[in-house]
């Protein structure tokens, strides 16, 4: 917006109002994406603490903003910028001093208005009628002109030239305020990303020291390390955090903190204004009655049902209509605690908090906005020693490794580790955080010197358990499986290795040597390998699965086979034989069985071709003897048929008693 000279410095003295500044104290950072600020200054009588955010980050400061006096004064409210835009703002006013607007153009809009104007020693005012930029023909021998017109209290109307006037001002106080907070929404538009939160202070108030917390999101800081083994003493662990100021303010002497962990935040939609639509509820009596037509009546009895049908329509529809509006209430309570302020030590002082822990950093810490900073926060020995690790993912050689102990009382926050051998560098690895007292393993690196060859073997399933119930046999068995190492070390120094090798399910471990450790799925054995030397390892595992199966169709020669496993208990053993047994003698009657009915078919088939024959020979004269023979061979096979199906019979009834009889020895079966 562009005034003339006249007109920007009486308005810039009116509408700057006394601004308490509050810089940034404290600052600590979090693993989830947010940061804790404090901000602490004196806010004088009259005065306004303003504090600018980024608009994203209302919601954020909305939910955790607390103000503190440790005088113990009340803050009675806080005001902040609305969530609209600054055009949506800038139509409730009724001025207009947008980009190349002239001091002229401005207040032909204000007609109507009263307006002062300093000339001189003195003052006019009146009521403004219009003013206009006056541009001559020829501007570089003229120049331009800005005047206003005037209504004066006694009627008559004056041109003053603007380029003459000391001052201009409006006397309505209500309009003049209005113009500040317009030009106040200007300046907010400046930075449109940008939103203010106001403390006022009253000016009947004493002085008082205000101190603001709250919550941003923020760059989440990183942690990274070097692991040091020298030649003597005890390796040594080194931690920075690597911190980004992107708030949009500079950090001068705070104190700054890092904690480890991940607390639970999230966002809540605070800032943007929330309407709820309201039901619509309306008294039945309220509503407009709508003209009835009614029909001739036909008869006396018939016109009374459609009359009293209409009543009744009429009675239900008012009853839908008269809702009640049931309002909910909600309240939401929230309590926000200020975190307080940690105590320091020569680099950085750490201490749990609830779950978490933190590294607060003892001497004030400067970063600049848009800028980055490393900041030593572990600087200790610690419990570690080198060795090689190996898995057969790895393929041949092992990696080199380090076992690292936290012994230094405090929480590693996760990060890559640089690991330095003897002053030089032999690889990086990353860690996971490790609480105090825990320990890890990393490997940084391959160890060429070391070779390592795996061998597979596995023995038969071996029947371990049988059990038998209600004519189900149950049994137990077990498949050993053996994974042989073979470590060659190469290099002339003895070698510790830490072989991982996977946990499966359904597998059980039977190594009598046992694993120094076993995580969520593997197990890590040690081994010792001279140097130059070789050794091999073994790991002996056991699949145990069961097999079930009904005892009727199982044949005899199994049972036979399971009653020789010396797991069975001579009971157990005593009840299989007589099952074998049994089945023994319901087979051979199956066979016999199986014979006769062979028998039965054939001599049928035979007896068959006899009568036809028979009936051929019939027919045919001499052959009287033929037919008696055959007739002889009929009567015979009809005899063996009759001692046959009484055979069948018994056989048929054999089966049946031997079955029941394997029925009841299979219902008694349980061990």
């Amino acid at each position: 917006m562009i005034f003339r000279r006249t007109l920007s410095l009486p308005l810039a003295l009116a509408v700057t109002a006394a601004a308490a500044d509050l810089p940034i104290r404290e600052v600590i950072l979090y693993k989830h994406g947010v940061a804790f600020f404090e901000r602490a200054g004196q806010l004088n009588p009259g005065e306004t603490a303003r504090l600018d955010f980024k608009a994203g980050d209302m919601n954020d400061v909305l939910k955790s903003l607390t103000l503190t006096d440790p005088g113990g004064g009340k803050i009675a409210g806080v005001r902040y910028d609305a969530s609209e835009t600054v055009e949506k703002r800038l139509q409730d006013f009724p001025f207009d001093a947008g980009a190349g607007s002239s001091l002229a153009a401005f207040l032909d809009r204000m007609k109507g208005a009263r307006l002062e104007i300093m000339l001189g020693t003195g003052s006019v005012e009146g009521t403004i009628v219009g003013a206009r930029l006056i541009r001559a023909a020829d501007p570089d021998k003229i120049p331009e002109r800005e005047t206003v017109v005037l209504l004066m209290d006694s009627g008559s109307m004056r041109v003053f030239d603007l380029g003459a006037a000391g001052a201009i001002r409006f006397p309505d106080p209500k309009l003049q305020n209005l113009l500040r907070d317009y030009l106040g929404v200007l300046s907010q538009a400046r930075s449109r990303d940008r939103r203010s939160v106001y403390v006022d202070s009253a000016a009947s108030s004493p002085a008082r020291d205000l101190i603001a917390s709250y919550m941003t999101p923020a760059a989440v800081w990183k942690s990274s390390y070097r692991l040091i083994f020298g030649k003597q003493g005890e390796p040594a662990l080194e931690g920075w955090a690597i911190i980004d100021n992107t708030s949009g303010d500079d950090w001068t002497n705070v104190r700054l903190s890092v904690v480890s962990g991940r607390p639970i935040s999230f966002i809540t939609q605070l800032y943007e204004p929330r309407y709820v639509t309201r039901p619509g509820a309306e008294l039945a009596e309220n509503r407009p009655v709508a003209p009835i037509v009614f029909q001739g009546a036909l008869a006396d009895v018939a016109a009374a049902a459609p009359v009293g049908k209409a009543m009744a329509a009429l009675a239900a529809a008012e009853e839908r209509g008269n809702i009640a509006a049931q309002p909910e209430n909600r309240a939401i309570a929230g309590r926000v605690a200020r975190m307080e302020a940690s105590s320091v030590a020569a680099v950085a002082q750490a201490r749990d908090a609830g779950e978490l822990f933190e590294y607060s950093f003892s001497s004030p810490v400067t970063v600049k906005k848009g800028e980055s900073a490393m900041l030593p926060f572990l600087q200790q020995k610690v419990g570690a020693r080198k060795l090689l690790i190996y898995s057969e993912s790895y393929g041949l050689n092992p990696m080199n490794a380090a076992e690292i102990t936290n012994s230094t009382g405090k929480t590693l926050d996760g990060g890559p580790i640089t690991v330095y051998d003897d002053n030089t560098y032999a690889g990086e690895a990353l860690v996971e955080t490790v609480k105090a007292g825990d320990k890890r393993l990393i490997s940084y690196g391959v160890d060429l010197g070391t070779r390592i060859t795996t061998a597979f073997d596995s023995s038969r399933d071996v029947v371990r358990e049988i059990h038998l119930r209600r004519g189900m046999l149950t049994t137990r068995s077990a498949v050993e499986e053996v994974r042989t190492f073979t470590v060659k070390n190469v290099d002339a120094k003895a070698k510790t290795l830490i072989i991982e090798h996977p946990q499966r399910p359904g597998y059980k471990l039977i190594s009598t040597e046992k694993p120094i450790e076993t995580t969520s799925n593997a197990y890590r054995f040690e081994v010792k390998v001279g140097a130059s030397a070789a050794a091999t390892f073994a790991v002996r595992e056991e699949r145990v699965f069961d097999q079930t199966t009904s005892i009727t169709n199982v044949t005899p020669d199994t049972i036979a086979t399971w009653v020789q496993n010396k797991t069975l208990s001579d009971a157990a053993r005593q009840q299989l034989q007589q099952i074998a047994q049994k089945k023994t003698e319901v087979a051979a009657n199956e066979a016999a069985l199986r014979g006769v009915q062979n028998d039965l078919t054939n001599l049928t088939q035979d007896e068959g071709r006899i009568r036809s024959n028979i009936s051929s020979l019939n027919s045919v004269s001499g052959q009287q003897d033929q037919v008696q023979q055959y007739a002889r061979q009929l009567a015979a096979a009809e005899t063996r048929l009759a001692g046959l199906r009484d055979r069948q019979s018994e056989l048929g009834r054999r089966k049946a008693v031997l079955e029941s009889e394997l029925n009841s020895l299979m219902e008694k079966l349980d061990f």
